[in-house]
């Protein structure tokens, strides 16, 4: 098995706040992994750190076997973002005064102009997203929220990226648009893209996922197989308070 991400023994600080207390995961190549747990877990921080949004105080983060975080070898975001990692972070971190199309072009990082876009992608993109070619002239604030979340991770995946880290793309979206949402991750998997999830819907969690680690109180509780948890309902109330089954 080959690891595109690792985490050994991560603790992060915010100032006074220790949020991270060592935490272990592995994010194998080509799989959707998901990051479940309560509220409060240290998912959001887990994927922050990663970016280097938030320093490694202690412990390592690899990518593809090479230190990006941690004392002696943390790199800058921008210096990550060029490794291949992109990430969409909750608040989705679009610019609502621009357009769709320029939100769009910022993210490439070959193109300085729509024109410079790859087209083949992008109606790929439109394929999956169909609002952002009828919207694409209008200003990304004037969005529904669906529509917001489909631009942020339109913007992710504007180029190819080895690893895409997503903090809950289905927050408050209709069940039609987090169908679309699995149909999309899963075409990215299929071109293998690995990506990192941190989900509440236990029911995109059980479609998409191929392993998952648990958080509690900022460490790694419970990795396995996805297809595990989803069968074990004893292990869901032991590990999240509650059951996938309740959720079908």
């Amino acid at each position: 098995m080959t690891l595109v991400l690792d985490l050994k023994g991560v603790h992060t600080h915010i100032g006074a706040y220790h949020i991270l207390h060592g935490v272990d995961l592995q994010v194998p190549a080509g799989q959707v992994t998901m990051l479940l747990g309560r509220n409060g877990a240290g998912k959001s921080t887990t994927l922050r750190t990663i970016m280097g949004l938030w320093a490694t105080s202690q412990g390592s983060v690899h990518f593809k076997g090479r230190q990006i975080g941690g004392p002696g070898g943390q790199l800058t975001t921008p210096d990550i973002a060029q490794l291949g990692i992109a990430y969409v972070p909750e608040a989705m971190g679009i610019f609502t005064d621009l357009t769709v199309q320029e939100n769009m072009v910022l993210a490439a990082r070959s193109a300085r102009r729509a024109a410079e876009l790859d087209t083949q992608r992008l109606e790929w993109i439109f394929g999956l997203f169909p609002a952002l070619k009828k919207f694409w002239l209008y200003p990304a604030g004037k969005l529904s929220g669906g529509q917001k979340q489909m631009l942020a991770v339109a913007r992710a995946i504007v180029e190819p990226r080895e690893l895409i880290l997503i903090d809950e793309p289905s927050k408050g979206l209709a069940p039609s648009i987090i169908n679309n949402l699995i149909d999309a991750f899963r075409q990215l998997k299929a071109q293998d893209t690995t990506i990192l999830l941190v989900e509440q819907n236990f029911q995109m969690a059980k479609a998409l996922g191929d392993g998952v680690a648990v958080m509690d109180n900022g460490r790694i509780v419970h990795a396995g197989a996805m297809a595990e948890l989803a069968e074990d309902e004893s292990m869901q109330h032991r590990l999240l308070g509650l059951s996938l089954g309740a959720h079908q």
